[in-house]
């Protein structure tokens, strides 16, 4: 008899590979060497690749070691949490094909914000005065006549141009585009054909977001001549608005950070400083007067964070609020898309535009209706306010270690403000739950997102490579078990339950922006979809700005932009802006 010889190694990887297994196996290997007792080692991770059929280089797998380790802390923090049988995992399936065509109809006047009555003005000597006039004051001056929008559109264009040598800001200018846009708005305008307050408005969007004819570059290299054959949901929506798009702004690589593939994106405010991501281009551009307004997105702070820096008012709206048709997708259940302002009135006029359906070719999308004024008084509304972060010391000023606390004076006298307005301020604390241990769910997704990439090796094509940035993610991502995945979205459901009560309690919660405290309501909020918005409430010695940050329930950005608007006309930060020459 003769025996037969054993399988080809190669042939046989091949063969799992082909079967679909090889990805599902990583994790699983790896973590059986260490239930024998084996450590996190190059060593170890290069055994668990060969039977998964990837290959990573020594440096890499050097890199993934420390982030390893970590990742099975937080593996080990979800598997001592209780799940019950009952408890479904917070992700959706949507069978339908999404298309152009919305299946439902929704009534007119369901997506409105009025704004507060303008003081009418004239017509300044100098337009470029008006760089860093609201939406709202523009939008006057355009719908009276007093200006056009062509004379806006070429005012900002001309800003983008000069200062963007010292912002970096800006991957691709949209003139010929813009030009058109404004040129069609002024003679609708001229004939009476008015379509809203964005009408006219130039605006700048995250180059996430596709439009037909330009590049769409996601901020990376190996994309940095991508050409979309599309124009993104909310483009659609803004065009319909009359808005005018001037430019594609830069955002840290992949949607993380302020560097991008030509460059550090600067603050206006302090130039030797980035301005924070990963919506690093928007805000930069907002805060120095070169758009009217600009779209962000935030994953896990990329509205927050440099809106926060440079000093503007962002809106993180309710997951699935926006259609996010046309957009780069990092992690398909917690990507958001909203407007960066300088007010919160404005970010309330730009939402009402890009919620409607009926631009929508995003399955996922939530309609839920937005019906905003600006004279709404801010008396009767139940203002909560973290107990803990509030109740934090001042800072020891000889401790350079403590910049959670730089914000304490600012965030005393902002409570102070909202009692003046006439909110009642009811102490909450944040719901419990293993927040940390559930980015799995982002970085499994993002892996998931840019597979290919890590597999052909062009993540090495990447500006940063330090190991908290996406490469290593990326690669730490294939080591996560599918079963932990799924019950770390479980986890996800149970943390939104608590969520939602805490907002049957409260009608909005106020909360420093960034503090010391743990667990963070930044990071539990964009895992629980639920709206936020970030408003400049001081400066430092330094003459950078801080912030504070504003949270509702679900869909109820109405609210939100209310208490906003209402801090913002008894304080007037957001009225400063930085000096550039």
């Amino acid at each position: 008899m003769t025996e037969l010889a054993p399988p080809d190694r190669r042939r046989f990887l091949s063969a799992l590979t082909g079967a679909g297994i090889s990805g599902g196996l990583l994790p699983g290997v790896l973590y059986a060497a260490l239930a024998s007792g084996a450590d996190v080692t190059p060593e170890t991770i290069k055994g668990a690749e060969e039977l998964a059929g990837v290959t990573f280089d020594e440096e890499e797998r050097k890199g993934l070691v420390d982030r390893l380790k970590a990742q099975l802390g937080q593996l080990e923090a979800l598997h001592k949490q209780p799940l019950d049988n009952s408890v479904a995992p917070a992700l959706v399936f949507a069978p339908d094909v999404p298309t152009h065509a919305r299946v439902e109809k929704v009534k007119a006047g369901t997506y409105r914000a009025v704004p507060a009555k303008v003081a009418a003005a004239a017509r300044p000597a100098n337009l470029e005065s008006l760089a860093f006039a609201s939406v709202a004051e523009l939008g006057d001056l355009l719908r009276r006549r007093v200006i056009t929008s062509r004379e806006l559109t070429d005012m900002y264009l001309a800003r983008l141009e000069r200062l963007d040598a010292k912002l970096k800001c800006v991957v691709t200018l949209t003139t010929d585009r813009a030009r058109a846009q404004a040129d069609a708005a002024d003679r609708e305008i001229a004939a009476g054909k008015y379509r809203g307050p964005l009408h006219g408005i130039p605006w700048g969007a995250k180059d996430l977001l596709a439009a037909k004819g330009y590049r769409t570059t996601w901020g990376a290299g190996p994309y940095r001549n991508q050409v979309l054959d599309v124009d993104a949901d909310v483009v659609r929506a803004l065009d319909a608005a009359g808005a005018v798009l001037i430019a594609k702004l830069t955002l840290g690589e992949l949607a993380q950070g302020d560097s991008w593939f030509g460059g550090r994106t600067n603050n206006p405010w302090k130039l030797d400083q980035g301005s924070s991501g990963s919506s690093a281009g928007p805000a930069s551009a907002t805060a120095a007067g070169c758009v009217g307004f600009s779209i962000g997105s935030e994953t896990l702070g990329s509205i927050t964070s440099p809106s926060t820096r440079c000093g503007v008012t962002g809106l993180r709206p309710t997951a699935a609020r926006v259609p996010k048709g046309g957009a780069m997708a990092l992690s398909w259940t917690m990507d958001k898309l909203g407007p960066i302002c300088r007010t919160a009135e404005d970010c309330a006029l730009v939402l009402a535009a890009i919620v409607d359906p009926a631009y929508s070719t995003d399955s996922w999308q939530r309609v839920a209706p937005f019906d905003w004024r600006g004279d709404r008084a801010l008396r009767g509304i139940r203002v909560g306010f973290f107990n803990e972060a509030f109740a934090l010391p001042a800072p020891d000023t000889s401790k350079p270690e403590q910049p959670g606390l730089a914000t304490k004076a600012f965030d005393m006298a902002a409570l102070d403000v909202l009692r003046a307005q006439g909110a009642e301020l009811i102490p909450v604390g944040i719901p419990d739950g293993p927040y940390d241990a559930m980015r799995i769910i982002l970085t499994a997704e993002a892996a998931a997102a840019f597979d290919e990439l890590t597999r052909s090796n062009r993540d090495q094509e990447l500006v940063n490579q330090r190991p908290f940035d996406w490469p290593t993610t990326f690669r730490m991502g294939r080591f996560i078990p599918a079963v932990d995945y799924i019950n770390a979205n479980r986890l996800r459901t149970m943390a939104m339950a608590r969520w939602n009560a805490l907002f049957e309690a409260v009608d909005v919660i106020v909360a420093p922006t960034f503090y010391p405290v743990l667990p963070s309501h930044l990071l539990a909020t964009n895992l629980t979809g639920h709206p936020s918005l970030t408003v400049p409430h001081g400066f430092r010695e330094d003459g950078t700005p801080v912030s504070l940050t504003f949270l509702a329930g679900l869909f109820d950005e109405s609210r939100l932009c209310t208490v906003g608007a209402a801090y913002q006309r008894a304080t007037g930060f957001h009225r400063q802006h930085p000096e550039l020459a």
